[in-house]
């Protein structure tokens, strides 16, 4: 099929680079002309394992790149709308990237087409957008035929090739038999049985997306809150999460206690079902505990300092392992890291940090105007003469450290644990002071 994607994000490149796999000619537009000439280079705008490896492999061959969205609309038969949607300061999704996007598909197309809404998008957005394309066509007097659909995307980062390749389910949101078969046809190299292929109504669709990530963020916050109890009744949140997911019904998956969850989806989705909630008249109650339980989290290891240090920490110097908000990304949009670097600075600590891949992101989007920063490349370089370890995201290099090399290094054997990794490794007699959440 001939396939056009608008945005080259996350999403979008993902999505364009894995249809381009299966033998669909794709072309990925974007409006950042040095985003575009970067791609045809193979300069990749984000770190996402195996992405890299496809593009190349498919570029100028079935994946093409352009910042004009008439060089590929006019021959495609599918077009996917995959640009941001961030969030407003009231909660809001901004949806003006969006919009925009429909709006110049609506003024460029000259066939029948399906429009694949890819992004996030609040319950309606659907609407809106056969509004205005009908609205472009009827400017032009065009009669054409097209149809909406909404195809949420379910990646994870850090394994969004194999997610898209091998999913789960697909969710289809249409209004007609031909469309979703259509798109049944497009997703068919991707499974192999027809139950992964699942069809709704496009309201329902767009509603799926927000229900998964608020599912799954209200498990994070739930264990989190549990890890608060555990501390304060003497019992230990690592053998709890054993006990309660070995239970079928409950499982182990997103209940690891940890610093909270950050990253590009889930704070903002739960803030944007929230406010759509609001939006029709509802106060959620489950939904905003859930946010409210994860803000509090963000901070707990930077708690934890204080409370060992105290209030003032300006002669104190702190060495962090990790800065993504999740190991297999260079993602550092809501990370824990960046909230406990900024509340260790506040009270006048100097910190010094590892990432294997996202300490240029972290300076450009958070710590580039913030003062008493150093930027390592070795993770033991960074522990040298710090007054503590602290282990903020759980990348596989940090899992089985040399810990007497930790421990010559560092002032005094100190380690905070943001992400419970080093539960099993017995520190206390290895003679290190180690914190961890959910266990005193």
């Amino acid at each position: 099929m001939k396939i056009t994607v608008i945005g080259c994000g996350y999403v979008g490149l993902t999505s364009g680079a894995c249809f381009s796999e299966m033998g669909n000619q794709v072309t990925c537009i974007d409006l950042d002309s040095t985003k575009i000439k970067n791609l045809n280079k193979g300069i990749i705008p984000i770190f996402e394992p195996g992405l890299t490896n496809l593009i190349i492999k498919n570029s100028n061959k079935t994946l093409f790149f352009h910042d004009n969205l008439s060089y590929s609309l006019l021959n495609s038969e599918i077009v996917f709308i995959a640009v941001g949607t961030p969030m407003k300061e009231n909660g809001d999704v901004e949806l003006k990237y969006f919009l925009e996007a429909t709006k110049q598909i609506g003024k460029i197309i000259k066939n029948d087409i399906i429009i694949v809404n890819k992004s996030t998008v609040p319950v309606g957005t659907a609407d809106k957008v056969k509004k205005i394309i009908k609205e472009e066509l009827d400017k032009r007097s065009e009669n054409l035929s097209f149809s909406v659909v909404s195809n949420p995307e379910f990646l994870k980062e850090g394994t969004a090739i194999t997610d898209f390749m091998k999913p789960d389910r697909i969710v289809i949101g249409a209004e007609s038999e031909e469309t979703f078969n259509k798109m049944e046809q497009l997703y068919s190299p991707f499974f192999r049985t027809h139950d992964r292929f699942i069809r709704m109504d496009i309201r329902s669709s767009e509603m799926t997306k927000y229900a998964a990530n608020a599912m799954l963020a209200t498990k994070i916050s739930f264990i989190n809150e549990i890890a608060v109890i555990c501390e304060k009744v003497g019992a230990d949140v690592n053998k709890v999460r054993i006990g309660i997911g070995s239970d079928s019904r409950i499982g182990y998956n997103f209940i690891y206690p940890g610093a909270g969850y950050g990253g590009s989806c889930f704070p903002k989705d739960v803030k944007a079902l929230h406010k759509i909630a609001k939006n029709f008249g509802y106060e959620t109650k489950l939904i905003s505990s859930v946010e409210k339980v994860n803000d509090a989290q963000k901070l707990i290891i930077a708690n934890k300092v204080i409370d060992k240090f105290g209030e003032d920490l300006s002669s104190k110097n702190f060495a962090i392992w990790g800065l993504s908000f999740k190991p297999g990304t260079d993602d550092v949009r809501e990370a824990p890291s960046i909230y406990v670097i900024k509340e260790l600075l506040e009270k006048g600590a100097s910190v010094k940090v590892y990432d294997p891949k996202a300490i240029d992101k972290a300076k450009e989007l958070y710590l580039s105007e913030l003062n008493n920063i150093e930027y390592f490349d070795s993770k033991y370089q960074v522990l040298d003469n710090a007054d503590a370890l602290i282990l903020m995201t759980e990348w596989k290099e940090f899992r089985s450290p040399d810990f007497e090399e930790i421990k010559l290094k560092l002032k005094s054997p100190i380690i905070f644990d943001g992400r419970n990794q080093y539960n099993f490794f017995n520190l206390k007699e290895k003679g290190f002071e180690y914190y961890q959440i959910g266990k005193i």
